[in-house]
């Protein structure tokens, strides 16, 4: 039997705990003036770190979105960080209204992590793209192609959670980071691949079928 969970990101707890004590001290006080502000902050908090479910209806070969939020660069480069080779790039910008959870793209290995320091300008900016600081994991399919998903942080999220390590053996949905608060995730793909989706396009991680190897 599946064991029911709290819909929030562990993460989130000491936030949540804090901005809900300053709400009730506030109010206890009887300074109103404070505490609907902080009542509004609490609410955000708790929204910001929820973490539903998340089931698709996706072939198992496709490859879901690990964020949600909206597409904002499908793009063909040279990726001189991860592979030194022509990568097909599609980028989502989270902003702080999305579920920040992140999830696995597709089953595989976990064979690199690769941490870069960096910046702090807007996530969605050129500057951002190049300069921010940025977690990726390179993962090998089950099918033997290569790929990697890339934690990128922005002018607010200075803060970059991943759980995953060199080896592990993952599968498609699962979560395995956040970033706090805000920011975007950037996925390097065969220029092969199939894309399903187009610029603009709002998604959700664990659902929405972003491509698919050739």
């Amino acid at each position: 039997m599946t064991q029911p969970r709290i819909p929030l990101a562990r993460e989130g707890y000491p936030f949540i705990a804090f901005a809900a004590f300053v709400t009730l001290i506030t109010a206890i006080l009887g300074y109103e003036f404070l505490a609907w502000p902080a009542l509004f902050i609490t609410t955000f908090v708790v929204a910001f770190f929820r973490d539903p479910e998340r089931m698709t209806d996706a072939a198992p070969e496709k490859l879901i979105y690990p964020a949600d939020g909206k597409i904002i660069i499908i793009d063909e480069i040279f990726d001189d960080v991860y592979f030194q080779q022509q990568m097909l790039k599609v980028s989502i910008f989270m902003n702080v209204f999305n579920v920040h959870v992140n999830r696995i793209p597709i089953d595989g290995d976990v064979e690199k992590i690769v941490y870069q320091p960096g910046q702090f300008y807007s996530a969605d900016s050129k500057k951002g793209a190049l300069l921010n600081e940025r977690c990726g994991v390179i993962l090998k399919t089950e099918s033997g192609d290569q790929m990697a998903f890339v934690q990128v942080a922005g002018l607010i999220a200075r803060r970059i959670v991943n759980w995953l390590e060199p080896s592990d053996t993952v599968q498609r949905g699962e979560r395995f980071g956040l970033i706090r608060f805000g920011s975007r995730v950037d996925l390097y793909i065969p220029v092969s691949s199939i894309v399903h989706v187009k610029l603009g396009q709002k998604v959700k991680a664990g659902q929405t079928a972003i491509a698919s190897f050739a």
